[in-house]
């Protein structure tokens, strides 16, 4: 079964300045892993025509698909059209299709059509329109071949297929059901399964924890195991791909046996629990109260027992 990649590309001084939180990207990645695909980078980049080159080539060489969110709109600085016309080498084709629907969307709010909203009809040659039924910038389909001669790879053409999307979320939203998530399932076949389980630990460190599991976060693992840590807390997200997800499930469950063996009584909860939340199940398991005198920790302790389930607490 062919492993997918993807990256997913957001567009926008109002990204890159920190002004507005890219909440497309985030989105667009859960979606794809539903689908079995992972994403394996994610880019920002502002409103500049050569640093959008420079971002989707890089991204075409090493992706099998590539979705944007932004670029699409009527002003100077939307340039996501004519950057993946230049990556694939041909011109942009003002399609009447387009400007069909432009005036009869403007008709329908009985306003007048900015004449600089007709290069949204602006569309690569080849490229196929991605109907956006509520907004005026049509997203854009398009396969892209690439020489990947000399590259570590027994294939002479890497095949890339980009989803460019307007950056307002409902419209995203919208097409990315209507028309994107069908488009990739052909693509991709039968669709397959990504799942994962997290296990949370507490009492060592991130090294310290990876030499305690032998040779479970090697890279290559299927499942893999990656480690992340915040705020003292240790989490393992074991992850894996497959037709179903009881197939998944029948390969994570060993290494979740495993590291449960390794780490023994340093794991204390699963898929999101929190020591709040061990704590005060253990406390009404055992129907036990707790007192906390809190000293330089501000609060802390007991905001964390409090936010477990402030109806027990």
């Amino acid at each position: 079964m062919k492993t997918w990649l993807a990256e997913v590309i957001a567009i926008g001084d109002e990204l890159v300045s920190g002004q507005r939180l890219d909440t497309n990207s985030q989105w667009i990645s859960q979606q794809l892993g539903q689908l079995g695909i992972r994403t394996a980078f994610h880019s920002t980049v502002g409103d500049d025509i050569d640093q959008n080159q420079a971002v989707f080539d890089t991204a075409i060489r090493r992706a099998d698909i590539v979705i944007s969110s932004g670029g699409l709109g009527p002003t100077a600085d939307d340039l996501t059209r004519e950057v993946i016309a230049a990556a694939a080498g041909v011109p942009l084709e003002r399609r009447p299709e387009i400007v069909a629907h432009l005036e009869q969307l403007y008709a329908r709010r009985n306003r007048q059509m900015p004449a600089t909203n007709l290069c949204q009809a602006d569309i690569p040659h080849g490229a196929t329109i991605i109907p956006n039924p509520e907004g005026t910038a049509p997203g854009i389909d398009m396969a892209i071949e690439v020489d990947n001669s000399g590259r570590p790879n027994d294939q002479d053409v890497h095949r890339c297929r980009i989803f460019a999307l307007p950056g307002v979320p409902a419209e995203l939203k919208q097409m990315w059901g209507d028309t994107v998530q069908p488009a990739v399932r052909q693509l991709t076949g039968a669709p397959a399964v990504l799942r994962f389980r997290t296990l949370h630990v507490f009492g060592e460190g991130e090294s310290k924890i990876e030499m305690m599991l032998p040779d479970l976060v090697r890279r290559g693992n299927d499942p893999t195991t990656g480690i992340t840590a915040s705020a003292a807390t240790i989490t393992l997200r074991v992850s894996t791909s497959g037709a179903t997800e009881a197939e998944c499930d029948a390969k994570i469950e060993p290494v979740l046996k495993t590291i449960h063996e390794c780490l023994g009584d340093l794991v204390f909860g699963a898929d999101g629990q929190t020591l709040g939340d061990v704590v005060v199940d253990r406390l009404v398991a055992t129907q036990q109260t707790v007192a906390i005198v809190d000293h330089g920790l501000h609060g802390e302790v007991a905001a964390a027992i409090a936010a477990a389930d402030p109806q027990r607490t």
